[in-house]
């Protein structure tokens, strides 16, 4: 199985997304996700006339990169609200760089997994 690089964005089918699936979609507790968004100016979902958080794909992106910074790579909120403001398209390169080969050592964690199945 040959590794196919995917675009992140094709990954979400809808236009908005409700804080709680976006929660799900990134393993993270909507109380994270709403406190990061008091500390983050890159951060600022749409909402709909009820008061409810709408994100959308670039939302999730951000939220990802910020999540990167600072579980990852262990910044401070305050050191990963200045990686997002100053070194944004740096930030964001490592960031797929990281998601890429994670893809690549899941695949390969699957082919050695299917290999010593195969061992009597």
């Amino acid at each position: 199985m040959p590794f196919q690089q995917t675009d992140p964005m094709e990954e979400f089918d809808k236009k908005y997304y409700k804080i709680r699936e976006v929660a799900e979609i990134l393993g993270i507790p909507a109380s994270t996700l709403r406190f990061w968004e008091t500390r983050f100016t890159v951060i600022k979902p749409k909402r709909n006339p009820h008061g409810q958080r709408l994100y959308s794909a670039a939302d999730i992106e951000k939220i990802r990169m910020v999540h990167y910074l600072v579980k990852d790579k262990g910044l401070k909120l305050e050191a990963a609200e200045q990686q997002t403001i100053h070194n944004r398209s740096n930030v964001s390169r490592r960031y797929e760089v990281v998601e890429r080969l994670r893809d690549v050592r899941d695949q390969l964690q699957g082919m050695l997994d299917a290999l010593n199945a195969r061992k009597p």
